[in-house]
């Protein structure tokens, strides 16, 4: 430091420090007289300093303020420059005291950022008070500095307070928030990600992350990032496997419902399957049967034949085996029912030894309407005609205990009863709508049934002659039930429970009879749309469905369904009458009547099963193995085939088919 003496018309440099002076000019308001005071200007300190240049501090002050009151100029300035040092130390002590504890550069203030001017004007206050003022002044920022920390250093020039408190504060907690956000969700269609599949997570290069076929899409008309707009191609997608992205994982359901599908399928070829072995065991079954009781009669044979008689007697066993080894159908007789046509359906009574045949009225001019046409099973010849209804017949059948009254259905909303020993209508029921078939009640022969073209069946018990006991309303659709099988109680494991057994055009289902007039429902599982006819065989509890051809079937198809129920629950819960496949025969292209097919038991007494079915498209008939699926035989006719019906005369069996004007019988040798 060096005492220099101070002129009024320059400027003394008074302190150096690092290259930075400080300067003491002389101001022009010396004459004013007015309170001192202390101005301070800027943003950084309040130090009363003035931060000129780079590195420069200039103290301004009038000179001759100090000599008015008596002291030295060089005895204040290094009073104030030992007071500015200090304090400048302290400030720079405490700055490296902050949280930032690595060595910063010091700053360098330019008069952009901490420009601090002290001005001194002239005063009668005496230069102690004035000093002290200054000191005050000067110490003051001291004591606001030791007492609120200062933002870090930078290793550049110096941020001023205001740029500081203006910068902007992120706050951790909506960062996260939308990381999470960002982490469950594709920016593309907002939809979650997965872990397989068309939309599980995918990346780029940039790192932001996408649904797969989202970005896929994205990068086939543009060349961009959705979110950064870095460039990006389609070779850059990779697949991502992050723990903290939220994927909805639907590996194991898509894997689940595979195995569904699978088991359902595989359970399915397992029920048919079952089914067609429990028809084989059957067979089987009764072909043991009867080789057992042949051998009975052979052994029986041997020990009543004398050695003498031995050649003649294998001559008849050869005989038996050869009559018992099967056999087929032969045509028998055609037999003309009406020469204007119009015939419908086929019946027979075992008990009058006849059949029956409906066709309209041969003589409709005396007497119109429709009836039927008694056929004899013996000779073959048709005997007389019955007049019933006033419009076409459409079903008829026959009582097992009262063989000689028939029940007959008819489009003219009624159904009769007629004694075909008196050959005259002895009731008659008016169900209100056209009636498409009708049977007898196996278990009660009091009740019978009628299935209405709105898909009721109506359930009139003969000995009420005013209306119906009951309605089974239709469970699905209200079309006409063409056709009812009534099943009796049998000690079936599989299907012991009776009922009636309702086909429409929609499907099939299975009223369980449980005693008087109860009925609990079944659908059964039936193809929908495509069905015609519905028969059944009691014995082997199996029934025959028709579907005419589709789109996804073009051909006829009957269906050989084995009747099942469920065991009992422990819940509590009742069982479930149902049905299966067992076997499938297809026949032509075309089915555009509801032709009435047959399920029944083979006359060659091996316990086998024959289906027999009209074919439409080669107007002929057609008789299957029902064990087998083979075709056994095919009869031509000159018309279609609209109902079949096979009986047994004087232990003989035949086939008889009906078309419009003719009746065929076939012969079992």
């Amino acid at each position: 430091m060096e005492d220099m003496e101070v002129d009024p018309q320059t400027v003394v440099p008074v302190h150096s420090r690092e290259g930075d002076v400080i300067v003491v000019s002389e101001s022009d308001s010396s004459t004013e007289e007015e309170d001192s005071s202390v101005q301070t200007t800027g943003t950084s300190d309040s130090l009363g300093l003035s931060f000129v240049g780079n590195g420069q501090r200039a103290l301004g002050s009038n000179a001759e303020i100090f000599t008015r009151n008596g002291l030295g100029t060089t005895e204040v300035l290094q009073s104030l420059i030992r007071t500015v040092a200090e304090m400048r130390n302290t400030f720079d002590q405490n700055l490296r005291n902050t949280s930032h504890p690595e060595p910063q550069t010091e700053p360098v203030l330019n008069s952009s950022h901490a420009a601090t001017t002290l001005t001194t004007t002239t005063s009668d206050v005496s230069v102690p008070t004035q000093v002290s003022e200054v000191t005050e002044s000067v110490a003051q920022p001291q004591a606001q500095a030791e007492a609120q920390p200062e933002p870090p250093k930078q290793d550049t020039e110096p941020v001023s307070e205001s740029v500081q408190q203006s910068a902007p504060v992120v706050n951790p907690a909506a960062q996260a928030g939308g990381d999470e956000e960002e982490g469950e969700t594709c920016s593309i269609c907002f939809e979650p990600w997965t872990t397989a599949g068309n939309h599980r997570l995918a990346a780029l290069r940039c790192g932001h992350l996408f649904g797969h076929e989202c970005i896929k899409r994205w990068l086939v008309e543009g060349n961009k990032c959705p979110q950064c707009n870095k460039k990006a191609k389609r070779d850059h997608i990779i697949f991502l496997y992050a723990r903290r992205v939220k994927a909805l994982d639907n590996t194991e359901t898509v894997q689940l419902k595979k195995y569904l599908e699978d088991e359902r399928r595989l359970r399915r070829l397992g029920e048919v399957e079952a089914a067609q072995c429990r028809l084989q065991l059957q067979t089987v079954r009764d072909e043991n049967t009867r080789l057992r009781n042949e051998i009975e009669e052979l052994r029986r044979l041997r020990a009543q034949v004398a050695y003498s008689s031995s050649q003649g007697a294998a001559l008849s066993l050869s005989q038996r085996q050869e009559s018992s080894s099967g056999g087929h159908y032969v045509f028998s007789k055609a037999v003309l029912v009406s020469q204007a046509g119009g015939c419908r359906v086929l019946s027979h009574c075992e008990r009058l030894g006849c059949l029956l045949a409906s066709q309209p009225s041969p003589q409709a001019a005396f007497i119109p309407g429709y009836g039927v046409k008694k056929i004899s099973t013996v000779n073959l010849k048709p005997s007389q005609y019955i007049p019933i209804h006033s419009k076409q017949i459409r079903g008829l059948a026959f009582s097992q205990q009262q063989d000689s009254l028939l029940l007959s259905a008819a489009l003219d909303n009624t159904i009769k009863l007629t004694s075909l020993m008196a050959n005259t209508v002895v009731q008659t029921y008016n169900t209100g709508k056209p009636v498409w078939s009708c049977c007898w009640c196996h278990d009660n022969n009091n009740y019978i049934y009628a299935g209405l073209s709105n898909g009721s069946v109506l359930v009139y018990d003969t000995r009420d002659t005013s209306t119906f006991v009951q309605e089974l309303a239709p469970l699905r659709s209200n079309c006409p039930v063409v056709s009812l099988s009534y099943i009796p109680r049998a000690a079936s494991s599989s299907f012991p429970c009776g009922g009636l057994i309702a086909g429409t055009l929609e499907g099939g289902c299975f009223w369980e009879h449980k005693e008087g007039t109860v009925y609990t429902p079944h659908i059964l599982p039936l193809e929908s749309g495509n069905c015609t006819d519905i028969q059944v065989e009691p014995d082997s509890r199996h029934g025959l469905v028709t579907y005419r051809p589709g789109r996804s079937n073009p051909a006829l198809r009957c269906v050989l369904m084995e009747l099942n129920r469920s065991p009992e629950s422990d819940n509590g819960q009742p069982p479930v009458c149902s049905c299966s496949p067992v076997q499938t025969f297809t026949a032509g292209s075309s089915c555009k009547l509801l032709t009435k097919n047959a399920v029944f038991k083979s006359p060659a007494g091996d316990g086998s099963t024959l289906v027999c079915a009209g074919d439409e498209s080669t107007n002929s008939t057609m008789v299957w193995n029902a064990g087998t699926g083979a075709l056994l035989q095919k009869f031509p006719a000159d018309l279609p085939v609209l109902d079949i019906c096979p009986f047994e005369v004087n232990q003989s069996s035949y086939l008889a088919s009906l078309t419009e004007k003719m009746l065929k019988i076939y012969k079992w040798e």
